[in-house]
Order: C-alpha cells, then sequence, then structure tokens
C-alpha cells in the first residue's frame, strides 16, 4: 500500500515537507521580524515559519496558509499514473490550495480519461464502473471511483455537496486517484514484469496446464 500523504498544516509537528517531499518534523518559529524600509525591523503578528528537520529548509506561513515556497500541497502523481492524467493531475495540484471545488472538478476529468486506459469508453463514467464491477473490480476500489464521480459531478453542478472551501476533501480525493492507479495499473504490471522473467519452461508448462 502507498504512504499516506500527510499535507502540511499550520503548526503541526510533521508533514510532508514542500521543499524536500520528505514526511518530517517541523519546528515552528511565530510573530516573525522582517526588515522595513530604512533597516528598521517590524515584527508582523501573521507571519511565522516552519523549518524542515530533514533539508532544513524554511516554508513561510501568513495565518495558516503558505506564502513561499509557491508549491501545492497535494500529493505527487503515482509513477504509473499515464501522461495525459498526470497532466491534469498537476493542474489540480496546482489550484486545490486555492480552488479544491476547481481542483475536484478536474480530477473528476481524470477519473473519465482513467476509465479508457481500463479499457472502457470513457463516455459516461458511471456505466463505466459498472462495467469494472461486472469485470470483477473489487468492492473498495467501485467505491473509490464512486467517491471521485459523485464529489466531482458535485463540484461541475454544485449541489448538497459545497467544496468551495473544503480543501481537505480535495486533498483526500488525489490520494484516492493514486490509490487506483497503484491497484489497476502499477500492481498488475508488476505481476507481468515478474511472470516474464519466468524461465520458457515454466512458461510452456503453465501453457499446457492452462490449455
Amino acid at each position: 500500500m502507498m504512504a499516506k500523504h500527510v499535507p502540511p498544516s499550520y503548526l503541526a509537528e510533521a508533514f510532508h515537507c514542500p521543499r524536500c517531499g520528505t514526511f518530517a518534523h517541523q519546528r515552528w518559529y511565530q510573530d516573525c521580524v522582517m526588515h522595513g524600509q530604512g533597516g528598521s525591523l517590524a515584527r508582523i503578528d501573521e507571519l511565522s515559519a516552519s523549518l524542515c528537520h530533514h533539508c532544513k529548509e524554511t516554508t513561510v506561513w501568513v495565518d495558516d496558509r503558505i506564502l513561499h515556497p509557491a508549491a501545492s500541497t497535494a500529493p505527487s502523481p503515482t509513477d504509473d499514473m499515464p501522461t495525459e492524467l498526470a497532466a491534469d493531475y498537476h493542474e489540480a495540484a496546482d489550484i486545490v490550495d486555492r480552488s479544491p471545488r476547481g481542483a475536484a472538478a478536474l480530477l473528476r476529468l481524470v477519473v473519465q480519461k482513467l476509465m479508457v486506459e481500463l479499457g472502457e469508453k470513457g463516455k459516461n463514467i458511471n456505466d463505466d464502473i459498472a462495467s469494472l464491477v461486472k469485470k470483477g473490480l473489487r468492492v473498495e476500489l467501485q467505491e473509490a471511483l464512486d467517491v471521485l464521480r459523485v464529489v466531482g459531478n458535485s463540484a461541475v453542478h454544485p449541489g448538497k455537496l459545497d467544496l468551495k472551501d473544503d480543501r481537505d476533501t480535495a486533498l483526500r480525493l488525489f490520494e484516492v486517484i493514486n490509490l487506483i492507479v497503484e491497484t489497476l495499473i502499477t500492481q498488475p504490471k508488476r505481476v507481468k514484469e515478474l511472470y516474464a522473467k519466468l524461465p520458457a519452461s515454466a512458461h510452456d508448462a503453465i501453457r499446457k496446464r492452462d490449455s
């Protein structure tokens, strides 16, 4: 299973550093002092900083939001995510802190394109999920896909779910996308790679067994 991504959070003791991407302890400095005009010093109550124990780099915060660096708090896409999906994933990650609803809508598009990668039509996500279920899709993956479908639809057509300021829910969606790609693309790929390494005699015996 993939390690859980812990996004940067104000005053949290540890999270995945936006500088180096490592899960590490953070040391906090509040009421930071800034240089003003003419060499004067000014204390800004809203300004704070977190120092990463791993890379020794500083992240600057205003209130509870990151000011610098300009990096997304979303997890990186898993290595085997197809290129076309990864482009939309990155676009969603770039805006999730400013627009959780916009990010969720883009992730719905990622799911639609993922359906095509999995051999479905990609025109109606609900129908595609039903088709995958008939082919033996595990219940937890069906539920994960339906979460992305329903939340993504609500982002496009606001209804009972209002994602305008729900950053935490939007960040969870990135984790779900990665989990689905890891399970349905990466794991079968690894099994095929291992199977291909079996000796020719083993392949012959398996074909005879299954013929």
